[in-house]
């Protein structure tokens, strides 16, 4: 298997295929790790990436104290990408740190997203009746199962859309609001809306299991750190890992991949993981996203001083259609000068001016000593590549 990366996907997916004892070729055409995912350092070397003139004021501190993710990665503690981590044992080089919190933007202020019992009773987002109904629906939700009819309670999975749950509990559109995307974390409102076996709003199960509140983790040294760790795990079972390696010819027999040409040799595969980058005949755009990062010098406010927290601002807060994040990490992490702080704030692209789009979230870090703005289009595979093995 030959791998291309730009991106974390790549990185894990070579290392969990040495692991299961294939042959793997990793090449990059980058001299470092992670591509479009890379975290930059020294911070002289983001002020390069992004055309700003001049070098960073003195009053960032040494330029190699800093460790900037270019696209932010917090992992759920207990989602799918820390379980592949856990397999690959990748975690024996990666250190981490939980999130200090999570918030959701409501009215113009932001709240902080309860992940206790007691968190959820003193909360401000809902009224004294309504968190008695929402009590009932987490509860509800908890206890679902899908292949156990008695709890139902006259709602049938193949015929009931979540917000025909909602409804059921009589929970208004801000308490939707708040568990759909700061919970269950979708990112529009397409789940609310489809029937599928269960709804998807029940999803938001692991977000409310018995075991405790559920935790974001972010690796120290930069999120970014988990692409160089996926390369090292992958060489040590054996892999191959090459930087600087000019991509010339992806070679194409009968319709299937074969080999890749580089400086005039071709390495020969039996299948090809790459980023699109690599396949734009492949590939077609279907939409952007724009990123912000900000250096601050101060955490952000009403997160109670957080050295670290996610914010979530639900699309119909903001009248939009897909809903802005913001996560911020510090020195606390290993990627910043003492005492600052590095806010990314993103969206999916909906207007010709992306910038105003993202606007509501900049407010909220403001003053803001350091912008660096990007652009970055979305692709999707023309076809599954199950002929072509790309």
């Amino acid at each position: 298997v030959l791998c291309i990366p730009s991106f974390l996907q790549e990185c894990i997916l070579s290392g969990i295929m040495s692991v299961n004892g294939k042959k793997v070729l990793h090449m990059d055409r980058n001299s470092y790790y992670g591509g479009e995912s890379a975290s930059i350092t020294p911070l002289e070397d983001l002020y390069k990436r992004f055309n700003l003139p001049g070098t960073p004021p003195e009053s960032m501190g040494r330029g190699r104290d800093w460790n900037v993710d270019l696209i932010p990665k917090f992992l759920m503690a207990n989602g799918q990408l820390v379980k592949m981590l856990l397999y690959t044992e990748v975690t024996r080089y990666l250190d981490f740190k939980v999130i200090e919190g999570s918030f959701v933007y409501k009215g113009g202020k932001i709240y902080k997203v309860p992940s206790t019992e007691a968190e959820a009773l003193a909360s401000s987002l809902m009224g004294l009746f309504e968190k008695r109904r929402f009590r009932k629906f987490l509860v509800y939700v908890a206890n679902f199962d899908e292949n156990d009819p008695k709890t139902f309670e006259g709602v049938d999975p193949k015929k009931t859309t979540m917000r025909d749950v909602y409804k059921k509990f009589d929970l208004g559109q801000d308490v939707i609001d708040f568990t759909g995307h700061a919970l269950a974390l979708y990112r529009t409102d397409e789940w609310c809306h489809t029937q599928e076996e269960p709804p998807r709003g029940f999803a938001l199960s692991p977000a409310t299991e018995r075991e405790g509140p559920r935790l974001l983790l972010c690796p120290l040294l930069a999120p970014g750190a988990s692409q160089e760790k996926g390369g090292v795990l992958s060489a040590i079972y054996g892999g191959t890992y090459m930087l600087n390696k000019p991509i010339e010819e992806i070679v194409i027999e009968n319709g299937k991949v074969v080999g890749v040409k580089s400086e005039g040799e071709v390495a020969r595969c039996k299948q090809l993981i790459c980023d699109p980058s690599y396949v734009s005949d492949r590939v077609t755009k279907v939409g952007q996203v724009i990123r912000v990062i900000c250096i601050l010098s101060h955490p952000i406010k009403n997160t109670n001083d957080a050295n670290s927290c996610q914010i979530i601002i639900p699309q119909n807060q903001v009248n939009r259609k897909s809903d802005i994040y913001v996560c911020m990490i510090s020195s606390a992490h290993n990627v910043a000068a003492q005492g600052k702080y590095i806010a990314i704030a993103s969206t999916t692209v909906e207007t010709p001016e992306p910038e105003k789009e993202i606007k509501p979230a900049l407010d909220l870090l403001e003053p803001i000593e350091q912008k660096f703005v990007s652009i970055s289009d979305l692709f999707a595979p023309t076809d599954l590549g199950t002929e072509s093995q790309v």
